[in-house]
């Protein structure tokens, strides 16, 4: 297969070929590795090249409903034993996977070959994934543009033609981010959908959760197939769903009642472009014969981000500590602004933790509440467009500052002042969309519906009732037959 035909084909298709005997395993990985032997010196998403292993791997027979389609992990998470796990972080660059999450197991059961993992930001706490270790990862529709983050590399993979879909997770957007900012499918399933085992029970507190990026609606829907389930131990288990999630491709989402806003939750700036693209969102499923009216739930923002801000600082501290105890890291090899966060975690008292974990339930009551009106909650994905390489990088400065901070344990200092509130916006006002349905552990998805003037994608947020993926998947496939993207490629080398 030509590299270029690659990018003709969705995992779905490439499995169906590999079925009928059109094409083989060790042709299809051949044309994968020529794709990012050709490419990735541009777009630098590749994190560990595991090619050796996945010629291992077809030599030893494959089965299941992807078998002989290349993937990639995502470099955070999911762990894979024997392979490198850096979690994007120079601290870390040594570190070898002990076992394999139970997401690489069903990635390996459902035969998907894994060819090596992608970027992320350090400790995957950025939308954007530029790194001391790796380097900055480019956005392959522009690289000159970030392609997002934390799953910036596995968005930049699948829309240069790298593999047809590819791991990815999502703590605050970080699915729909780069899914957006690529031109890509991003669904966010719910809390407990797919086990964080064996490795943790919850992962922030069941903000995060695991599923990929893809080309096709039902690539997403045969992958959650794949990947859905319990596991031994899990401390939350959801219902399972009704029928599996790619018989919802073939089924009318009905008429849906759909709300949508244009603001942002936080009082920032949404782009020109971005608010009419959301406009035309909205006239484009009142032609599909959707009730949609301007409404949003009662839920106020800026408490929202702060106690999303309060859970990264939180979490950000309980992670560098437990790196330090597990592997012997030094804090010095983190990046500053990473200590600086921690440095704030470890001001806050338990107390405080808690408080702000509490306001959690309101936000779900009020999303819940407004969910017995409206069956789906339309948004933009992000209120910006990706920002340029280098853009976001803490200037000399704040570096300077964020290592005083962490020196000095100043945190308690910086909550006092109000500074930590700042950066709580400067942090979101990008982004400001997404991390409701973190907090309120449901589904959401980001569909690759537009583009800018500037040829950048644009993507249309869905955020569906707890446990209801079946919605969100039916009327993905029906926008997919309405407004293709399948043919939109980004500009070739």
């Amino acid at each position: 297969m030509p590299t270029d035909e690659l990018r003709d084909h969705d995992a779905t298709s490439l499995a169906g070929l590999i079925r009928a005997g059109e094409l083989s395993p060790d042709e299809l990985l051949d044309a994968t590795l020529a794709r990012i032997d050709s490419c990735d010196g541009r777009y630098n998403a590749i994190a560990a090249d595991l090619r050796d292993r996945a010629r291992r791997q077809i030599a030893a027979g494959l089965n299941g409903p992807f078998a002989g389609v290349p993937f990639l992990l995502k470099d955070l998470g999911h762990d894979y034993e024997g392979a490198p796990m850096t979690m994007g972080a120079h601290a870390m660059r040594h570190n070898v996977a002990a076992r394999s999450a139970y997401y690489v197991e069903r990635c390996l059961r459902a035969g998907l070959v894994i060819a090596g993992t992608t970027t992320s930001p350090e400790l995957g706490l950025k939308a954007i994934t530029e790194t001391r270790l790796h380097g900055a990862t480019r956005n392959p529709w522009n690289p000159a543009h970030t392609p997002g983050g934390s799953s910036g590399g596995a968005g930049a993979a699948v829309a240069a033609g790298y593999v047809p879909m590819a791991g990815a997770s999502d703590g605050g957007g970080s699915i729909r981010i780069p899914a957006a900012y690529c031109g890509l499918f991003g669904l966010k399933p719910s809390r407990g959908r797919v086990t964080a085992g064996p490795l943790a029970g919850e992962v922030w507190d069941g903000a995060v959760a695991d599923h990929v990026v893809t080309r096709s609606v039902r690539d997403s829907a045969a992958m959650l197939d794949c990947l859905a389930g319990p596991a031994p131990g899990d401390p939350f288990v959801i219902a399972p769903p009704a029928r599996p999630f790619v018989a919802e491709l073939g089924a009318a989402p009905g008429q849906l009642r759909i709300a949508f806003s244009l603001r942002s939750p936080i009082g920032g700036r949404v782009a020109p472009e971005i608010a009419e693209a959301t406009r035309a969102t909205a006239h484009l499923l009142e032609s599909l014969g959707h009730i949609v009216e301007e409404a949003e739930p009662a839920i106020d923002g800026t408490l929202l981000a702060r106690c999303y801000m309060g859970m990264y600082y939180g979490q950000v501290a309980a992670m560098l500590s437990t790196l330090k105890r597990r592997h012997g890291c030094r804090e010095s090899d983190f990046h500053p602004d990473t200590r600086a966060i921690a440095a704030i975690g470890r001001a806050m008292s338990a107390g405080a933790y808690a408080e702000l974990r509490e306001q959690w339930n309101g936000f779900a009551r009020a999303l819940g509440a407004f969910h017995e009106t409206y069956d789906l909650y339309l948004t933009p994905t992000t209120a910006l467009g990706p920002a340029r390489i280098g853009e976001l990088d803490s200037p000399p400065a704040i570096q300077a500052l964020s290592r005083l901070i962490s020196r000095a344990r100043a945190g308690g200092l910086l909550i006092r002042s109000g500074v930590v509130d700042d950066l709580a916006f400067r942090n979101l006002e990008r982004t400001p969309f997404t991390q409701l349905a973190n907090l309120t552990f449901v589904p959401a998805m980001s569909v690759p519906l537009h583009h800018g003037p500037d040829g950048l994608p644009i993507g249309m947020q869905f955020i569906g009732r707890s446990g209801d993926e079946a919605t969100l998947f039916r009327l993905a496939a029906q926008l997919e037959q309405a407004a293709p993207w399948a043919g939109r490629r980004p500009p070739p080398i």
